[in-house]
């Protein structure tokens, strides 16, 4: 870091530290949410309730409520210092239709929503332990009805696709960071949904190597 002053918010990815309170700003969230936007006029339903797990800086809840007025977004994280960043970008942007921050865990039993139309987790099953993934398919298939999807973006392994070389560094980074890391293969996703009565409806290449993976309630 450099003595120069900054205009906005620092640059972030989960798992940095960041001062209390302060609004943090992920780069990757500029760089994917057109893409990411494009596909969820896809797949969202055209009114409901979309529960957006591990919503890191807040950046992506206030596109996504801004782009899709008729839904309502639940915006969560797990941690205190998300929670703070989620509540100052929703302060500046001043929508209706995006709720306050939760705590939410993925990995506890009892999430504090009783239901949703929808659920997104993006940049979350390869910066947490698989542990969190498995909690995560559990909670979708508690809160979900029969065909609300469960939208998955990030990098992910692919049988009979060549590895990225980048793909391949960044896993590389995110074990070095926390062994429990790590980009996983999306059958292993895939086959965990599926045995929690979540089926895959398909996957679409994204910007970067990166996946988009709809799964959808049984």
């Amino acid at each position: 870091m450099t003595g120069e002053a900054r205009s906005g918010p620092r640059p972030w990815m989960p798992g940095d530290d960041a001062p209390p309170g302060e609004k943090r700003h992920a780069p990757a969230t500029q760089r994917n949410v057109d893409a990411i936007l494009a596909l969820l006029n896809d797949v969202l339903p055209e009114a409901g309730t979309v529960l957006e797990i591990a919503s890191g800086s807040g950046e992506h809840a206030v596109a996504f409520a801004r782009a899709f007025p008729s839904l309502t977004f639940q915006p969560s994280d797990p941690d205190p210092q998300a929670m703070a960043s989620i509540a100052a970008h929703r302060a500046e942007a001043g929508l209706d239709n995006l709720a306050a921050p939760i705590a939410l865990d993925v990995r506890n039993a009892a999430w504090p929503i009783a239901r949703a139309d929808a659920i997104l987790a993006i940049n979350m099953v390869h910066i947490s332990p698989w542990e969190a993934t498995l909690g995560l398919l559990d909670g979708a298939a508690r809160l979900l009805s029969q065909g609300a999807p469960l939208y998955l973006y990030g990098a992910y392994w692919q049988d009979g696709v060549d590895r990225a070389p980048s793909n391949v560094e960044f896993d590389a980074n995110l074990r070095a960071r926390n062994p429990a890391w790590g980009i996983r293969p999306i059958t292993d996703v895939t086959a965990a949904a599926q045995a929690r009565g979540l089926v895959l409806d398909r996957v679409v290449s994204m910007p970067a190597n990166n996946l988009s993976v709809i799964l959808r309630r049984r």
